[in-house]
């Protein structure tokens, strides 16, 4: 168990400090190849997830999306299409190299007006209160150092009526898939990152924090404790990732 001065990165215990810093480590490594190991990881199930989430959320014309650890900014693409220029999406991350690479993706696919970019934490959200629609943080939270924090400052951003979506890797229903998704994530995945990236380490992390998230049970009732209402949880892919859907009310 952790104490207030340490904290888990993946299966170790690393100072409270010193957890922000490693996993920016992680992602500037794996940047340049992140949407090729989504790809070959999730065999392009991963956007089908995307789509579903951007389908919980309901957004509409002219609405303010807030996506939270948006990396190479998939489900911005998504909204930004959805609130059209009347709208405004703002794709954030802790992590400069992929928000960049975002930034660049959806420049050359010609979007661009209605996206603004911010390098910012979402323990410490630098927006006012009650000014989104909408808020979405798609496989991230699962890297936040305080995941109680980042939700309560979700809860303050939305404005009443507002949806809080979160995407995130889960528990697999039955126990025959997890002892499989055990297998293939501490033995194929590292071999991927090894292979694609160069770098096994990284890989290995992502499993490790996965199987460190809160089940779909226990994130339901933080985000309740965040003061969300009318929380809900989407098992997909037999659980092994769940999309969590919460109203500020």
């Amino acid at each position: 168990m952790s104490d207030e001065k340490t904290t888990h990165f993946g299966y170790q215990q690393v100072a409270v400090g010193e957890k922000t810093d490693r996993v920016r480590e992680v992602f500037d490594s794996v940047a340049s190849r992140y949407d090729l190991m989504n790809d070959l990881m999730s065999l392009g199930i991963h956007r089908l997830w995307k789509r579903q989430t951007v389908v919980l959320a309901g957004t509409r014309r002219g609405q303010r999306v807030l996506d939270l650890a948006a990396g190479t900014c998939d489900l911005s693409e998504r909204f930004a299409g959805l609130v059209g220029p009347e709208g405004a999406v703002v794709a954030t991350d802790i992590n400069a190299a992929m928000l960049g690479r975002g930034r660049d993706r959806l420049v050359d696919a010609g979007i661009a007006g209605n996206v603004h970019y911010a390098q910012v934490d979402a323990q410490t959200l630098p927006f006012p209160a009650d000014h989104f629609h909408c808020v979405s943080i798609g496989f991230g939270l699962r890297n936040v150092t305080h995941k109680q924090r980042a939700l309560e400052e979700m809860f303050r951003v939305l404005r009443a009526g507002g949806r809080a979506l979160v995407l995130e890797f889960s528990q697999p229903e039955s126990r025959p898939l997890r002892r499989a998704y055990d297998l293939y994530s501490f033995s194929v995945l590292p071999a991927l990152g090894r292979l694609i990236v160069g770098d096994a380490d990284s890989y290995r992390y992502l499993a490790e924090s996965i199987r460190m998230h809160p089940d779909q049970e226990t994130l339901q009732a933080m985000m309740e404790q965040a003061g969300f209402e009318r929380c809900e949880f989407f098992n997909l892919s037999g659980g092994i990732v769940a999309i969590h859907r919460g109203y500020k009310l």
